[in-house]
């Protein structure tokens, strides 16, 4: 046990003066770029239409995220202006109310988001910075044209629209140092919004936008 103790204190001695000379965050404005994969989570749906009333499930798959920020490196904390592009097929709908799978789907949910965002840097004695954070601010997603196959017969589901909702994302990632001035990124994040509202006439859905991304950045700073 003392032995062990004299190794702690030993190892304590070296690591704190090098701590102590870690480079300090280098403050200054930045822009970025990323792109990376959204994987939008399965979504109840409301939808009318002349006929009446359907409570769905939808299914979707995997689709790009693509996007860029500017903001203010304070040292620690990051802030920041981001416009973002999310977009997914839709791969089934499930219509509860009749028992109906529809298949072969042809049609997706994209969301365009524009953000602001805060990050917290923890900076250290390496070249890789952890950090975490979220945003909020909006996104005008878009419903296109879908249709699905039941029972060998191709039927309109949703009509193409557009909406502007509320929207916010949490995350967290890596900040890999490349040299003063570039640095890789990669990153998550969690993102959602409110509840996108498509009418077109006499039909319309109900349906929101949430996702997961894994994104590979590139940071410039000034």
């Amino acid at each position: 046990m003392k032995r062990n103790m004299i190794i702690v204190a030993a190892l304590a001695t070296l690591l704190i003066p090098s701590l102590a000379r870690a480079e300090p965050p280098r403050p200054g404005p930045y822009v970025s770029w990323f792109v990376g994969v959204t994987v939008p989570q399965d979504r109840n749906a409301h939808s009318y239409d002349s006929w009446g009333s359907y409570n769905d499930r939808v299914e979707f798959d995997p689709g790009i995220d693509v996007g860029g920020s500017a903001g203010y490196d304070f040292g620690y904390v990051r802030l920041e202006g981001e416009l973002s592009y999310k977009g997914a097929e839709i791969d089934s709908v499930y219509d509860a109310t009749s028992d109906i799978r529809y298949h072969d789907l042809d049609g997706s949910l994209s969301a365009f988001a524009v953000m602001a965002n805060c990050y917290f840097d923890l900076h250290n004695d390496t070249p890789v910075t952890p950090y975490l954070g979220g945003g909020i601010g909006f996104a005008t997603l878009y419903l296109d044209d879908t249709s699905g196959v039941s029972n060998g017969v191709r039927w309109s589901l949703y009509d193409s629209d557009d909406d502007t909702v509320f929207a916010y994302q949490i995350g967290a990632g890596i900040d890999i140092s490349i040299n003063r001035y570039f640095s890789l990124d990669v990153g998550y994040r969690y993102f959602a919004t409110d509840k996108g509202k498509f009418d077109e006439g006499n039909a319309g859905t109900r349906m929101k936008f949430e996702s997961h991304n894994a994104t590979l950045g590139l940071r410039f700073k000034f």
